[in-house]
C-alpha cells in the first residue's frame, strides 16, 4: 500500500518562509552597510546569503521589491522610536523629541538613509514603515495647528520645511566628515526650526 507523502503543516511552511526572507534581508542590509547601496545586486546578494538568485526573485520579485523590503525593515526601528514618544501633553516637546529621534536615526544608518533619498527607480513606493513615521510626525504638527500655534498655518508646508531642514542635519554631517561639526549642532538646529515654526503658548513669552 502506497503511503501519502508527509506534508509539513502550513504554519511550519510559513515559519520557514519567514526565516528565509529574514535571512535574505539581513544579508542585504549587511551588504549595503559594508559596500554601499551601489553594491546591491541580486547576484552579489545570492553569493552573500547562500540562496540562489531564483529564490531571491521568488521572495521579493526583483531588485525593486528587495530595496523596498530592506528599507521597510530598517525604518521599522524608527517607527518604534516615534511611537514611544508619540504621547504626552506638551505638543512642542513631543515634536522636538520626534525630530531628534528621526535625525539620530538617519545619522545612525546613513547608507540606508541615502538609499531612501536616492531611489533606484521611481517605481519603488515609499516603504510602509516610513509612511507610518511620516503620519506620526504629521499628527504632531496637526495637533499644534489645532491649537493655533503654527506660524505657518498649513501643516503640510510646515512638514516640508522640517523635512528640508532635518535632511540637511542628517546628510551634511554624514557626507562631510572632514568638517568639525559642533557637538550640539542638532539641538541648536532643532530649536531654531521649532522657534521659527511654532508660536509660544498663550501666557508664555
Amino acid at each position: 500500500m502506497a503511503h501519502s507523502p508527509i506534508l509539513e503543516p502550513p504554519d511550519r511552511r510559513e515559519q520557514q518562509r519567514n526565516e528565509v526572507r529574514a535571512s535574505i534581508l539581513a544579508a542585504a542590509q549587511a551588504l549595503i552597510a559594508d559596500q554601499g547601496a551601489d553594491a546591491l545586486s541580486m547576484r552579489r546578494l545570492a553569493e552573500r546569503c547562500g540562496y540562489t538568485v531564483p529564490t531571491l526573485y521568488h521572495h521579493f520579485g526583483g531588485k525593486l521589491g528587495l530595496v523596498e523590503a530592506v528599507l521597510d525593515e530598517v525604518f521599522r526601528e524608527l517607527v518604534s522610536g516615534l511611537r514611544a514618544i508619540a504621547g504626552g501633553h506638551d505638543p512642542v516637546a513631543r515634536l522636538r523629541a520626534m525630530l531628534r529621534c528621526f535625525v539620530d536615526f538617519g545619522l545612525r544608518v546613513p547608507v540606508h538613509y541615502r538609499l531612501l533619498m536616492t531611489p533606484v527607480s521611481d517605481a519603488i513606493p515609499m516603504p510602509p514603515s516610513l509612511e507610518e513615521a511620516r503620519a506620526l510626525l504629521d499628527r504632531a504638527l496637526e495637533a499644534l495647528a489645532r491649537e493655533g500655534r503654527l506660524r505657518e498655518p498649513d501643516p503640510a508646508k510646515a512638514a516640508q520645511v522640517i523635512y528640508v531642514a532635518t535632511h540637511g542635519l542628517i546628510s551634511l554631517p554624514s557626507q562631510r566628515t572632514d568638517i568639525a561639526w559642533a557637538e550640539d549642532l542638532v539641538e541648536v538646529a532643532l530649536e531654531a526650526i521649532l522657534s521659527g515654526l511654532v508660536a509660544p503658548a498663550e501666557g508664555r513669552a
